[in-house]
């Protein structure tokens, strides 16, 4: 009989990811929960076991925009190294809030930490399958937002409205999140590891930091929540398909909308600046450039 695989899945303490967890569990995958706060963990675990009483679940406390803390999940994850790997967790946060490690908060948090996780994981897993997804944002949506390679950190400030600056920081990430993919895609090709993105809708429930937001992006992020067609469970549904579905053996480096294969702007695709952006950050998470 062969053992049950076990996945990681990030931001696992509400919304999405806390329902990407639970579909999971109800497949019989053994589920390990990353969040930032135990108590929030917990009652995520009470939550899913609710629902799924036979659910395997284990918990990670790891605070994701703090790099030494991602390098430590890596390690207590590595042996034995998970089967799936989705990583949901994302924040939006103010351009001046630098982490205690010196990175804007949502730039560690949405694009480094997966960068660096996912990367730290592929060497444990070595030879055996292995899925990653990772969730994004909405191609079209994202079209005008390209990534300013020069300034990742957001040294240099941004136009539009103070208030909505947040959005377009968290939109780059989300960029980042796609460019990403395509790149360690690339570089996994020949391994069993495929790497795919994901779009998981605006979805009613998440919980990227609205009550700290202020002025329009306050108004704008609350008002999208409320026209949004569907809760937490809908937007789980193309994530865990991408780890689960036996159709999608072998498929990699490519971004999912609705359990479909779509097209991302150019700037995201660009082999060139997928490479500046993998390079750059393999610099600022202090990694060699070569996987």
């Amino acid at each position: 009989m062969p053992h049950p695989k076990t996945a990681v899945v990030t931001g696992a303490t509400s919304g999405i990811g806390e329902s990407i967890a639970r579909n999971l569990a109800a497949q019989g995958v053994r589920v390990v929960l990353v969040g930032r706060d135990d108590d929030r963990l917990h009652r995520s675990r009470r939550r899913i076991e609710a629902e799924v009483p036979e659910a395997d679940l284990r918990l990670e406390r790891a605070d994701l925009s703090l790099l030494g803390e991602v390098r430590g999940l890596a390690d207590r994850l590595a042996d034995p190294p998970p089967d799936l790997v989705v990583s949901n967790a994302a924040v939006i946060a103010a351009i001046a809030d630098r982490t205690s490690e010196g990175h804007q908060r949502t730039l560690a948090t949405n694009h480094l930490a997966p960068y660096l996780l996912l990367r730290s994981l592929v060497g444990p897993i070595g030879t055996r399958p292995a899925r990653f997804v990772v969730v994004g944002a909405s191609p079209r949506g994202l079209r005008r937002v390209p990534v300013d390679l020069d300034d990742l950190e957001l040294r240099r400030g941004l136009g539009g409205p103070p208030s909505l600056r947040p959005m377009i920081a968290y939109a780059r990430t989300k960029n980042m999140n796609a460019m990403f993919v395509y790149a360690l895609a690339r570089r996994l090709e020949g391994t069993n590891i495929t790497v795919n993105g994901a779009h998981p809708g605006i979805i009613r429930g998440t919980r990227l930091g609205v009550d700290e937001l202020r002025g329009m992006l306050r108004v704008f992020a609350a008002g999208s929540q409320l026209i949004s067609p569907g809760g937490p469970e809908v937007g789980a549904d193309t994530p865990t398909w991408l780890a689960t579905a036996p159709e999608l053996e072998g498929v990699t480096g490519r971004f999912y909308v609705k359990r479909k294969a779509v097209a991302t702007a150019a700037h995201t695709t660009d082999r060139e600046r997928c490479d500046r952006l993998w390079n750059e950050s393999a610099r600022l998470v202090g990694l060699q450039e070569d996987l």
